[in-house]
C-alpha cells in the first residue's frame, strides 16, 4: 500500500473525552496530523465538548462538517474517532452520511467501556465520591480550556453526568439502538464495510506485557494509568488497552484489534512514548492510503 497516497476527501480527526485540539504546544494527535499532511492528505484537528453527551458532541462536529465543506469545496469528508471520538462520528455519519464518505474507530468504545461501567457502580454521580470526582474532572475541563490555543470557537457546553453515562455498557447499548450503522451482528465479529454510501472502519490496541510496558512507555505516566484501569474490566480482562475492550472496539472493517498500543499511545501521546516496536502514527498514514485505494 503506498503511503505517498492521500485520501480523496478531507480528514477530520475527533478527539475522545476531555480532548483537545493543542494545549500550549501539544497536539492531541501528536505527530499524527504532521505525518498525514507529509503524504498530501488534507486535515482537520477540530474540537467538541469535552465532556458532554455524545449526541451534543455529535452535532457539534456536524457544523464542524458544515464548515470544512464551505472552506474546502469537498463534497464529504472521513472522520476518524478516538475513544468516544469514534461514537462521535458514527453518530454524524448516521445522521448527515450525505456528508460522510467513512467513519473509523481508533480504540473506540463501540460496546460500552467496563471502566466506566466501574465508575458508574463505586462512583455514582449523586454520592460523595462521585461528586469529587465530577469536580475534579469539571476543574481539568476548565484548566484545559485555558491552556487551549488550538480552538478559537465559542466557549462548549459540560455535561460530565451525561459524558459518563454515554460511556457506560448501558449507555452505549441505547445508543446502538438509534445508530447501528457499521456494528458488527455478533460479538467480536466485522461489521459491514459499507452503510447508506458510508465506510466503516476499526482499529485497537491491547495491552501486552513485554512490549507496551517496555520501550518508552517506561518514563510514560499514561501507560501505569492504563494498567491500573486494565484491572476494573471483567468481561475483555487481559484483553483491553485499559480503557476499552479489544472486542468492544469492533466496528466495520476491522484493519487490527491487537496492537501493542495502549488508549494513550494509539494517537501517539506523551509526546511519542509508546511501548516496544509501536509505530501509531504509521496505522494513521496506512490507512489515509486505505481511504484513498477505497476511493474516498
Amino acid at each position: 500500500m503506498s503511503q505517498g497516497s492521500a485520501a480523496r476527501y478531507p480528514l477530520v480527526l475527533v478527539p475522545g473525552m476531555l480532548g483537545f485540539v493543542r494545549l500550549l504546544l501539544y497536539p492531541y494527535w501528536y505527530g499524527i496530523v504532521e505525518a498525514l499532511r507529509r503524504n498530501g492528505a488534507v486535515v482537520f484537528a477540530v474540537q467538541v465538548s469535552p465532556l458532554n453527551s455524545t449526541e451534543v458532541r455529535g452535532e457539534q462536529l456536524l457544523t464542524h462538517i458544515d464548515e470544512i465543506l464551505r472552506e474546502t469545496g469537498a463534497a464529504r469528508v472521513n472522520l476518524i474517532g478516538h475513544s468516544q471520538g469514534s461514537l462521535t462520528a458514527r453518530y454524524a455519519a448516521a445522521k448527515r452520511p450525505d456528508l460522510v464518505a467513512s467513519v473509523t474507530s481508533v480504540a473506540g468504545p463501540n460496546h460500552g467501556s467496563e471502566l466506566a461501567d466501574y465508575l458508574h457502580k463505586h462512583y455514582p454521580h449523586d454520592s460523595v465520591k462521585g461528586r469529587l470526582m465530577s469536580f475534579l474532572l469539571r476543574l481539568i475541563a476548565s484548566l484545559m480550556g485555558l491552556l487551549e490555543t488550538g480552538y478559537r470557537g465559542p466557549k462548549l457546553p459540560v455535561d460530565i453526568h451525561a459524558s459518563h453515562h454515554s460511556l457506560t455498557t448501558e449507555g452505549v447499548a441505547l445508543f446502538n439502538q438509534r445508530y447501528p450503522q457499521g456494528l458488527p451482528d455478533t460479538w467480536g465479529g466485522q461489521g459491514p464495510e459499507e452503510v447508506n454510501g458510508v465506510r466503516y472502519y476499526s482499529w485497537s490496541g491491547t495491552l501486552q506485557p513485554g512490549k507496551t510496558d517496555k520501550g518508552r512507555n517506561l518514563f510514560d505516566g499514561t501507560n501505569r494509568s492504563c494498567r491500573l484501569f486494565a484491572k476494573t474490566f471483567v468481561r475483555e480482562a487481559g484483553h483491553c488497552d485499559g480503557m476499552v475492550g479489544r472486542y468492544s472496539s469492533h466496528l466495520g472493517t476491522v484493519i487490527g484489534d491487537e496492537y501493542p498500543l495502549d488508549h494513550f499511545d494509539i494517537v501517539n501521546q506523551s509526546l511519542g512514548l509508546v511501548g516496544k516496536g509501536a509505530d501509531p502514527i504509521r496505522l494513521f498514514v496506512e490507512h489515509a492510503a486505505r481511504l484513498q485505494a477505497a476511493g474516498v
